[in-house]
């Protein structure tokens, strides 16, 4: 008996609840992005997604998975780490937009400077960023996306369906209210 192939091309693992969700479970439309911050088309992706969302309002629903690509990235990973020690204080997806919004200064003191901007308890984010407290979350993020047949950023998923062409904001509109 021959194994089936795995299907690829949907959203293989669930929403749950270690994942970082922006709007509503009972949102009309999902947009899952496995996405690394200091990648230069996810920064463009970044952009569309606020315009979709102000678009869309409550009826769209936010998950984004962290997918670093450290060999052609090198502050991708440490960036994914920093998201996830300001979301252990509440404040992931400030620093989401930060991170975002300053791809290029990625460095470890940008990092510090973004906790101290948003008022986070900076020895704490400091301790744990050197302690990669957070290294094992952000790959079990990326082991997840190459079983669910992510192999480049950003990696989408709309409405549980993997999307690898146009993601103009246009292009991502239609495809999400179909």
């Amino acid at each position: 008996m021959t194994a089936e192939p795995l299907d690829t091309t949907r959203l293989l693992l669930p929403i749950h609840a270690e994942d970082h969700v922006y709007g509503a479970e009972s949102a009309v439309y999902t947009l899952v992005e496995y996405g690394d911050y200091q990648c230069p088309d996810c920064g463009r992706l970044f952009v569309i997604i606020r315009e979709l969302q102000t678009m869309l309002g409550e009826r769209l629903r936010i998950v984004y998975r962290h997918y670093p690509l450290g060999g052609i990235h090198p502050d991708a990973q440490q960036a994914a780490e920093a998201a996830e020690a300001a979301g252990a204080q509440g404040r992931f997806w400030e620093m989401h937009d930060l991170l975002f919004q300053s791809q290029n200064a990625l460095k470890r003191k940008n990092l510090l400077a973004y906790a101290d901007r948003l008022s986070l308890d900076r020895d704490r984010f400091s301790h744990e960023l050197k302690k990669r407290v957070y290294e094992n979350r952000v790959r079990e993020d990326f082991r997840r996306g190459v079983q669910n047949g992510v192999y480049k950023t950003p990696g989408l998923f709309l409405n549980g369906v993997r999307h690898d062409g146009a993601w103009d904001r246009d292009t991502l509109f239609e495809i999400l209210t179909r």
